[in-house]
């Protein structure tokens, strides 16, 4: 990414241990570092955080970064979740040393266990789930021993290929490390580091196994096949941490990862659970993985976000050990202050009411200079046609307007942007009293030039309706009303779906766009001028109809609603 060569390499603990360790000259002066992602769903806005800082360090430390899918609970993943995972590393900048799966190791991972089985530290065990958890104690309370614990090596031997041949059914017996059932840390308590699922079908070996190995157990071997130095994990692995060492100090591997843990990453509106994600994907909730409402980078690039200004978020908020929510507004700010500088301009009206010209003749067509972003020249302009039958926002018109109104009212001027001065001189009504068109006139005067002696409302923007792009524009809000769903679910004794933002999608289908949007791309950023930033939206576009999301509004409308 040629970003990166003049932004300033940024600094955390992290990269502290790793400077430290090249100083040491730990690991032969090597940085290898993994995104081990399970493909049991798409990523969110918190992969990216893990994303970013993975293949971020490797690129700074010119080291390696391998793309590896933790696949080893078949009954959860798909190969729809992997291809779209390798999609968004690709998107936001990234690319991988190598491709791995843990799969790739089960035959290595299985020797592993009968390594650990043959030193007397693994057991086959025939508690159901239940009965295990009654014996694994609690934070005050010690566990108790299996009474399956002190089988033979033989035994045991004999029995782990028994479940390896498919004789037994699933759930009947596991493999567990024996470690310590009296340890503080529950993790040590004898895990489970096998267990059967025999109807599982894998999308990458398909039914050629029938036991498959734990995380806990498959991650730190997988790490050392791959020669990784520093695998980056969220907090919730600290507790963890002694067991990956455990795995790889009693199999006295050839080389020891170092694992580091860093605080995941809390954005307020929204839930960051993959299980709630799926749940609302599931009920139908919202479209698919894809929404633009949703956290996942699939629905945030849908909805027109960049991976620079991703990137930017992620570097924005750094790398700390303590748990912390993030404001929704520093996200919206970073994809504002990339757009800003990115978005060409144009102008949509998307509730439109319309204008006549009473004197400017029907068969005018006059074509008006505009800029297509006022701050970079080098982006040049466009032609924008000027006819006698205009539509302007509704909003833009008040007929009993409040105090300080500066828009459009009956007898009042505006200039319309890039081209004249219009005065309102007549409102057309229906039977219901609904305005339905606003007849005005024109100072061909004022094309550039302020009227003199004449107060002129304000700037508003404008289509020719003989040139209009009909189209659907889709506004995006978030997806909950409250900034954290699932403590609102909590104190109030309620589901956390109860707290969706009813306003999170307002279709508009008759919105008038200006006729250069009609060559829009699905991969260009437009600021529709007063209204916000917008695209196409890239599914939509695969199905042949053309609808503009809004990415973001111009400012941050909810914090001057109080929200």
């Amino acid at each position: 990414m040629n970003d990166e060569t003049t932004t300033p390499r940024p600094t955390n603990f992290i990269r502290q241990i790793i400077d430290a360790d090249l100083a040491a000259g730990k690991n032969q002066g090597r940085v290898a570092t993994r995104f081990p992602p399970e493909p049991n769903g798409y990523l969110h806005i918190g992969h990216a955080k893990s994303i970013v800082l993975n293949f971020g360090i490797a690129q700074d430390y010119n080291g390696s970064c391998n793309l590896r899918f933790d696949d080893t609970n078949p009954a959860k993943e798909d190969i729809e979740y992997v291809e779209s995972i390798k999609q968004d590393v690709q998107w936001l900048g990234y690319q991988w040393t190598n491709l791995y799966y843990a799969s790739d190791y089960f035959d290595k991972l299985y020797d592993f266990a009968v390594q650990l089985i043959k030193l007397g530290k693994a057991y086959v065990c025939d508690l159901n789930s239940e009965q295990m958890r009654e014996l694994r104690g609690t934070l005050t309370q010690p566990g108790k021993d299996s009474p399956y614990r002190n089988r033979t090596v033989a035994e045991n031997l004999g029995l782990f290929d028994r479940m390896r041949t498919g004789e037994f059914a699933d759930g009947s017996r596991v493999l567990r490390a024996k470690i310590d059932m009296t340890s503080p840390n529950i993790n040590l308590r004898d895990p489970t580091i096998y267990r059967i699922k025999k109807d599982a079908d894998h999308h990458q070996t398909g039914k050629s196994w029938c036991i498959y190995p734990m995380y806990d157990y498959t991650h730190c071997l997988s790490d050392m096949l791959e020669g990784i130095t520093h695998s980056i994990c969220t907090l919730e692995f600290e507790d963890h941490r002694p067991l990956y060492d455990w795995v790889l100090d009693t199999l006295k591997t050839p080389c020891h990862p170092q694992q580091i843990e860093f605080s995941r990453l809390n954005l307020e509106y929204t839930v960051m659970s993959k299980r709630k994600l799926t749940e609302l994907v599931q009920k139908q909730l919202v479209d698919g993985w894809s929404d633009p409402r949703m956290p996942t980078i699939a629905g945030m690039r849908r909805r027109g976000f960049t991976p620079e200004s991703l990137r930017d978020f992620c570097n924005r908020i750094g790398v700390t050990k303590s748990d912390n929510v993030v404001e929704m507004s520093v996200l919206e700010d970073c994809i504002r202050t990339d757009l800003n500088e990115r978005a060409i301009r144009r102008m949509a009206v998307l509730n439109p009411l319309k204008v006549t010209l009473t004197n400017c003749p029907v068969d005018k067509i006059e074509y008006l200079d505009a800029a297509n972003h006022p701050q970079k020249p080098e982006l040049g302009n466009r032609q924008i046609p000027f006819t006698n039958e205009l539509y302007i926002d509704r909003n833009d018109f008040m007929e009993q307007p409040p105090k300080g109104f500066k828009r459009l009212i009956p007898g009042g001027e505006v200039r319309l942007r890039n081209a004249y001065v219009m005065r309102c001189d007549e409102v057309i009504k229906d039977a219901q009293g609904n305005v339905t068109e606003l007849r005005c006139s024109y100072d061909a005067a004022t094309l550039g030039v302020n009227p003199e002696g004449r107060k002129v409302g304000g700037v508003i923007h404008w289509v020719s309706a003989r040139h209009a792009v009909r189209t659907e524009v889709r506004l995006y809000d978030r997806l909950f009303n409250v900034p954290n769903p699932d403590a609102a679910s909590s104190k109030e004794n309620k589901e956390y779906t109860a707290f969706l933002n009813p306003g999170s999608l307002q279709p508009l289908t008759a919105c008038a766009l200006e006729p250069a949007l009609a060559e829009a791309t699905a991969t260009d950023r437009f600021q529709f001028e007063r209204e916000g930033y917008f695209c196409l939206d890239e599914k939509m576009l695969a199905l042949g109809k053309r609808v503009f999301n809004r990415t973001v509004t111009l400012r941050d409308t909810w914090a001057k609603a109080g929200k």
